[in-house]
């Protein structure tokens, strides 16, 4: 299919405009740009105003699209509230909740501040969108909303234990909303992305392992766009798949949580008593 058709079929289903979490870095602002390239209006939302107003630039000048940006702490209780005033007179025709905290550590070498603050922004900040946005677009019987997860979501992962039960929240809202919401013409995907090269990945200083396949934010993101509105949930890169897959099949729970956790001990550890 010519990328000028591909592009008009995918703005008539979830633009004009799409609202990108995150946008100012990693995935998040891979997403914006993708779907800029793809013809769609974006809000972006991040804590940075000076980042997200230089990505918002590079947008319009390189797909001439219009752009709007919110510099926002979604792990505020009062996020609806803020986005209001950019967002109410706009039709948000695509969601895509890629803000996110992670971090790898011991579980109680986190404060509960911390832990309350990822909880809010991974996972209830998404919700809060979902439910506004997924409202407006039932209406509109059209619309689409991606929720970021992880392979994290599918096992218990040591050293991100909140991390990966907020990914794992987001992987079965998004697979619940998939069969409710698309019954409305409004299309739910869950994304359970890899190992990515993101600013997150780099700060979290991973050792190279061998049967980890870092992947790039481009694939990634082109994965989970072509994926929307075929199934409820997709893992990105075919090897991650392939991984998680023989995971599920030849493995105990056990011993895929062990697995996984001596896999993230060899790429992050050692971990001592301060971290």
């Amino acid at each position: 299919m010519p990328i000028i058709e591909m592009a008009t079929s995918f703005s008539e289903k979830y633009g004009p405009w799409a609202l990108v979490t995150g946008a100012s870095r990693g995935l998040g602002a891979e997403f914006a740009r993708q779907c800029a390239e793809r013809g769609l209006n974006v809000v972006l939302v991040a804590t940075n105003a000076g980042l997200l107003r230089s990505r918002a630039d590079e947008l319009e000048r390189d797909h001439g699209i219009e752009t709007r940006t919110v510099a926002l702490d979604l792990s505020r209780e009062d996020i609806l509230q803020q986005l209001a005033p950019v967002t109410d007179s706009l039709q948000v025709g695509l969601l895509v909740n890629n803000a996110g905290v992670s971090t790898v550590r011991p579980f109680l070498h986190h404060s509960l501040d911390q832990l309350l603050r990822q909880l809010h922004v991974n996972a209830r900040a998404g919700l809060m969108l979902a439910h506004h946005f997924g409202e407006k677009m039932v209406q509109q019987t059209r619309g689409g909303i991606i929720f970021l997860s992880s392979g994290s979501a599918l096992h218990g992962t040591a050293y991100c234990a909140n991390y990966a039960g907020t990914k794992a929240y987001n992987l079965i809202i998004a697979e619940t909303l998939w069969y409710e919401l698309g019954r409305h013409g409004v299309d739910v995907l869950g994304f359970m992305a890899g190992s990515t090269k993101t600013p997150g990945w780099d700060a979290n200083e991973a050792k190279p392992h061998r049967l980890v396949k870092v992947m790039d934010v481009r694939t990634a993101v082109a994965e989970a766009l072509d994926a929307l509105g075929k199934r409820p949930s997709i893992i990105s890169g075919r090897s991650n798949r392939l991984g998680y897959l023989v995971m599920g099949k030849m493995m105990s729970r056990t011993g895929a949580i062990r697995t996984l956790g001596r896999s993230m001990e060899r790429m992050f550890g050692p971990f001592s008593e301060t971290d």
